[in-house]
């Protein structure tokens, strides 16, 4: 479902180098982390939404004015005492610089909802045709409590028993309901065996019970599947978090509008970025469960785009939420700071993204852009997993909602619009059902 692009520059060996770097410097601060899992633990059950940014309290004491020098000079003195008299200590070569890292656009939650506010700067900084393509949003009420309820039921979904994993899985709709592991193809042609998914419709359990447009579109109109027996809660906690995400969503949405319509695009034939979200039936929410991978040196600094290959969304907007990291079960900081969303710049440069983990990130995607003639830009990103040995036995969860078109919501796709070219027809339109399931079969059986 994802359109996959090669990355021609040489933005992998600079984040080798700045791996190993910063496995190295930042070794004793993860240890300690380590040292110390009932604290951090406790901290996790009784503080709330106020946890994560107790343990940032708790570090930046640590790494206070007068600390860091101290422990300079005792790393030092260790130095010395390792050398033979006789030798000399090697030159230290200067460290490589961190890898680009930009700051998301962000949007407080109390301008975002009132209507009449004049947002088309922001817009046009995030979204347009120079952003990044993605924007976040502070302040959501009741989302940093949803967000950690969903996330932490991620593993438990992957660790599930498999036969039933089995029972969850729906080869019918190309794996797009419920659980799915191993079935996509990565931009290398291999399955992707990185990270396992549970796929739902949060805001319909029966889209429609027309079987010929169920045949027809099995991605989106077949029913969800859910663990009732085994795990009743993910139900729950799935619908809550993605509904919030899509109200938030339309909200954006209504702002979008009003930009691109600055610009002089009046509504997509006939109806507005709001009302086309508002008005569907197919969006999808996915829990996404990246493995833990063992460390290896082979691996050290890897590939860019290695725990998720480049793509661009195909749907209207995604919300994302910031990822949580545990090891063990025990919820960690991030190992390794090259990790995370990376994006693809309009001129072709590679920035990694960052969020706070209470903002609402959304990133546009293909039809926006479509249907946008371009005032709204969607942008490939892919995501790097942690590498260094402090990366061993991490895994990472997240969750994406989908906000798309209808299934039967026209595309026009204008000539300067580059995507999927070899999957339109002469004419030029397509409906939104009929290109997300070209895309599909693109992705998950190799046709087009």
């Amino acid at each position: 479902m994802r359109e996959s692009s090669t990355c021609d520059c040489d933005c992998d060996a600079a984040l080798a180098t700045w791996s190993r770097w910063s496995s190295r410097t930042q070794k004793k601060l993860y240890s300690s982390q380590q040292a110390s899992p009932r604290r951090i633990r406790r901290r996790d059950n009784d503080g709330g939404d106020g946890d994560w940014s107790s343990r940032a309290d708790a570090d930046a004491a640590r790494l206070g004015n007068n600390r860091p020098r101290r422990k300079a000079t005792t790393a030092r003195a260790r130095a010395r005492a390792l050398v033979p008299s006789s030798g000399a200590v090697p030159r230290r070569h200067a460290a490589a610089p961190p890898p680009p890292s930009v700051r998301t656009v962000s949007i407080p939650f109390s301008d975002l909802k009132e209507r009449d506010r004049d947002l088309s700067g922001k817009i046009e900084e995030g979204l347009g045709p120079n952003g990044l393509g993605i924007i976040s949003i502070a302040d959501v009420p009741g989302f940093p409590v949803l967000r950690k309820t969903l996330l932490r039921l991620a593993p438990i979904v992957a660790n599930l028993p498999e036969d039933v994993k089995k029972e969850l899985e729906d080869p019918d709709s190309r794996f797009n309901f419920g659980w799915s592991h191993g079935k996509e193809k990565l931009e290398s042609g291999k399955l992707d065996t990185f990270k396992g998914s549970f796929y739902a419709n949060p805001i319909l359990d029966v889209p429609t019970t027309d079987d010929v447009l169920v045949r027809r579109y099995p991605s989106y109109c077949r029913t969800n599947i859910w663990p009732a027996s085994h795990l009743p809660e993910l139900e729950i906690a799935f619908k809550a978090l993605g509904k919030l995400m899509l109200e938030v969503g339309l909200m954006l949405a209504h702002h979008c509008d009003h930009y691109v319509m600055q610009q002089g695009v009046g509504p997509y034939d006939g109806e507005s970025l709001e009302q086309t979200i508002a008005s569907s039936r197919c969006h999808k929410g996915r829990l996404l469960y990246y493995l833990p991978r063992q460390f290896s040196k082979q691996e050290e600094g890897g590939s860019v785009s290695s725990w998720c290959g480049w793509h661009t969304d195909h749907g209207s907007l995604t919300g994302l939420t910031c990822a949580l990291f545990t090891r063990n079960s025990m919820e960690i900081l991030c190992p390794d700071s090259a990790a995370g969303l990376y994006i693809r710049t309009r001129d072709d440069k590679v920035v990694k993204v960052t969020f706070e983990e209470n903002e609402l990130a959304y990133q546009v995607g293909e039809t926006t852009e479509i249907l946008s003639r371009g005032r709204l830009c969607a942008t490939p990103h892919c995501v790097k997993a942690p590498s260094s040995e402090n990366a061993s036995n991490v895994d990472r969860s997240t969750f994406a909602m989908f906000m798309q078109p209808d299934w039967d919501e026209k595309l026009k796709f204008p000539s300067e619009i580059p995507y999927h070219q070899e999957l339109i027809p002469p004419n030029g339109t397509l409906t939104f059902g009929e290109y997300s399931e070209r895309l599909v079969n693109k992705y998950y059986q190799g046709k087009t």
